[in-house]
């Protein structure tokens, strides 16, 4: 298993995490954002969907704030999109909890999401590859309703990761000269 971890207050963690992506992302890829809009520190994954869509990101990008993919509606809504397209490689995006010295921590991984299992909840996995975003502290015992994590620091993650993978889809491009 391969992965990058950068601090999202680096400058350069954008390029850092798609120079990684490039190999992961082509014509044939498709973007799953996880997480809901009604918690601060789940918001992530459709933050970044709503931005990639605001962007016109190119490829197609499901989980967004008006159309979340969250725990109660992610075994349809995997189903779906992989009926829609069965042969598209997916790179899943969630937040999750860690050490709080790795609080707003972005992981570009050549794996999939486990969604949920920081809370203890059973999943489906997401993605051929993933990003994930670390926004709070596994310690603390209110598991993402903890009124101290700041929108502020999801939305700067949301940004650095969406800014990502737009870089690494052109990277990925220039690659193999198709545009």
């Amino acid at each position: 298993m391969n992965k990058i971890k950068v601090d999202y207050k680096d400058n350069l963690s954008y390029y850092q995490v798609a120079y990684f992506l490039k190999d992961y992302i082509d014509m044939n890829t498709l973007i799953v954002c996880i997480g809901t809009d009604r918690c601060i520190g789940d918001c992530l994954g459709p933050l970044v969907g709503t931005l990639l869509q605001y962007q016109n990101f190119p490829l197609k990008v499901y989980g967004t704030i008006s159309a979340p993919i969250h725990a109660l509606n992610i075994d349809d809504k995997l189903k779906e999109i992989k009926s829609l397209h069965p042969t598209s490689n997916i790179i899943g995006v969630d937040a999750c909890l860690g050490d709080n010295n790795n609080i707003g921590e972005i992981q570009a991984r050549n794996y999939p999401i486990h969604p949920g299992k920081g809370v203890g909840k059973l999943l489906p996995d997401v993605g051929e590859s993933s990003i994930i975003g670390i926004v709070d502290s596994s310690d603390n015992n209110e598991l993402f309703t903890n009124r101290n994590i700041r929108l502020d620091l999801v939305l700067n993650m949301a940004k650095v990761i969406s800014h990502s993978l737009i870089h690494s889809y052109y990277m990925s491009c220039l690659k193999t000269q198709k545009f």
